[in-house]
């Protein structure tokens, strides 16, 4: 599998006001977006290679998706299934980082170690997109390079030794915060795509990235505290980058989907009981029970899964990787 070139992120310079005229719009110490277009992205995390410890057992490279818009993805197979001479096909995870559409990267230290340990616990494959960001590439630009990625599998399935490997039948769209958004939107639109010969099995949903003009009970209760990873002052400031120009936090794009296909698309939808998304992650799981299933994870506010330093982020880390399992696994023999 060839490799592609980790995407560039660039440090926010206090001394570019002169050159590209004064700030429109920001989020504090994440992104900066001057007056003529120019964006400016702070390094918070590291970005690194596909390289994993070999205790872990999973193997990790990457693929390019699309030349054109430097589209890539990040794969990661647990080591098992190529060790054993006879093996059941595993399921394919295809997950959407976050960052309010506007900042992330699957090279991410973060997203790179929390994949692999979601591809070894799951027992899956796992494919990391690397979509196109905001506010250069608004919506719906995050949501056709999933598609598209998708797509991409449904050629390539017949040209890559890790496809060996995979049950098309079984492919899940994962994400958190805005990747859970970006999973929700690409599954309704792979719905209506009738020459797909994979299977869209289900979607799971980490804390996934919704608003509205009204606020709800827990926007106003955590909205403003500052230790919160996600505050209300930054939750509408990525809408207003990511949005189409003119477009309100009423738009189609900030409420979950309705997905409307011959075949029943189960979800998992994870929320954290001390994120300002929590009512609306609760609400959109209102319905049938069989096909939305809801966990709320105690005491852990967003993103706790990939920032959360404490003991009862990485326990609970833990809990939400057995949840996942089970869900994918819920009818599978070897369970």
């Amino acid at each position: 599998m060839g490799a592609t070139k980790l995407t560039h992120v660039t440090t926010i310079n206090p001394n570019n006001t002169n050159i590209h005229g004064p700030v429109v719009d920001e989020v504090e110490g994440l992104i900066k977006v001057y007056k003529d277009g120019h964006v400016e992205r702070s390094q918070l995390m590291p970005c690194v290679g596909p390289s994993l410890p070999l205790e872990l057992g999973v193997a990790c490279s990457d693929v390019v998706i699309d030349n054109l818009t430097n589209v890539w993805a990040r794969l990661y197979v647990p080591m098992m299934t190529t060790t054993k001479s006879s093996v059941s096909k595993l399921p394919l995870i295809v997950y959407f980082h976050g960052g309010g559409f506007c900042v992330g990267s699957t090279s991410w230290s973060c997203y790179h170690e929390f994949l692999a340990r979601l591809s070894s616990r799951s027992r899956c494959l796992v494919m990391s997109v690397d979509y196109r960001l905001a506010p250069e590439n608004p919506l719906p630009a995050a949501y056709e390079d999933g598609v598209n990625a998708i797509l991409w599998l449904n050629k390539a399935r017949n040209d890559n030794l890790w496809a060996k490997l995979c049950d098309f039948g079984r492919i899940f769209l994962a994400g958190d915060s805005a990747g859970g958004n970006i999973a929700d939107q690409v599954a309704a639109r792979l719905a209506s795509t009738e020459d797909l010969t994979l299977k869209i099995e289900g979607t799971i949903l980490i804390q996934p990235f919704y608003g509205g003009e009204e606020r709800t009970e827990s926007e106003k209760r955590v909205g403003n505290n500052k230790s919160s990873v996600l505050t209300l002052e930054g939750s509408d400031a990525w809408w207003r980058l990511s949005l189409p120009r003119g477009a309100n936090r009423e738009h189609p794009y900030c409420k979950p989907v309705k997905i409307k296909s011959s075949t029943v698309i189960r979800t998992l939808v994870c929320v954290a009981e001390m994120d300002l998304l929590m009512d609306r992650n609760m609400e959109m799981c209102d319905g049938n029970e069989e096909v939305i299933k809801r966990v709320v994870h105690k005491g852990v506010g967003h993103a706790f899964h990939i920032l959360g330093k404490s003991q009862l982020a990485h326990t609970t880390t833990l809990e939400m990787l057995c949840h996942i399992d089970a869900f994918i696994h819920h009818d599978d023999p070897l369970k």
